[in-house]
């Protein structure tokens, strides 16, 4: 009666969930929606900027207008806010705890444990990340009406190729807005670095299942502290 669904039950179950999602596929660093858009995510330090002077501040403050006068192209700015998971921090402090000979380091690495244990549950500790999501409207002309689409299914080969040529073709001027803002934010002291693949991956998993989002990371860029 309660038995395992069935692969059918599973297929279309697995069918409703992909009506709702607008990504056709992710490859190349670039997320291609059903539409045929493209989209770029790149992931931005941030700026303590209540510890800035006033003059600090307000250069800040121009270089961001700039930013926003200075693009022809629309962008969105996205905060994501993670908790803290410092279950194997907490790991290697117990097991740390049971090799310690001296009582009294063994004592106070125990309090400390419970400590921060507690700080974590009590404080909800999270960190925040900053990304930008650059998008890419391909505009293509079709031609030949009927007569392209007999082509195209007569000539599979030649549909493919001409999908892959346009591809191409948008990514690269994707990139080059890409390009575009790394350099207006490098004007305001922020670093940038573009999400790659396994990234975007990781974080639109995230972002589609967050009932497991402690349980999935997504490793901020090397060359960049998220957290700064």
């Amino acid at each position: 009666m309660f038995g395992k669904p069935s692969k059918n039950s599973r297929q279309k179950e697995h069918n409703a969930m992909q009506e709702y999602l607008h990504i056709a596929e992710i490859k190349d660093s670039t997320v291609v929606l059903k539409d045929g858009s493209l989209r770029a995510v790149m992931a931005v330090s941030s700026i303590n900027f209540d510890l800035k002077s006033t003059e600090e501040q307000e250069a800040i403050i121009f270089a961001f207008q700039r930013f926003l006068n200075s693009i022809d192209f629309p962008v969105q700015i996205v905060v994501s806010s993670r908790k803290y998971d410092i279950s194997g921090y907490l790991k290697m402090l117990e097991d740390e705890s049971y090799v310690e000979k001296n009582a009294l380091l063994k004592n106070q690495i125990i309090d400390y444990t419970e400590f921060i244990s507690g700080l974590v549950e009590e404080a909800s500790v999270t960190s925040k990340y900053f990304y930008i999501t650059i998008p890419f409207y391909v505009v293509s002309v079709e031609k030949g009406g009927i007569l392209k689409k007999i082509s195209s299914a007569i000539n599979p080969r030649k549909a493919v190729f001409h999908k892959r040529e346009l591809f191409e073709t948008s990514k690269n001027q994707l990139f080059q807005r890409v390009g575009e803002i790394r350099e207006l934010l490098g004007g305001m002291g922020l670093k940038v670095a573009m999400l790659s693949t396994q990234e975007l991956i990781e974080l639109y998993y995230n972002y589609y299942n967050p009932s497991e989002f402690d349980h999935v990371t997504l490793s901020p860029k090397e060359d960049i502290r998220l957290d700064s």
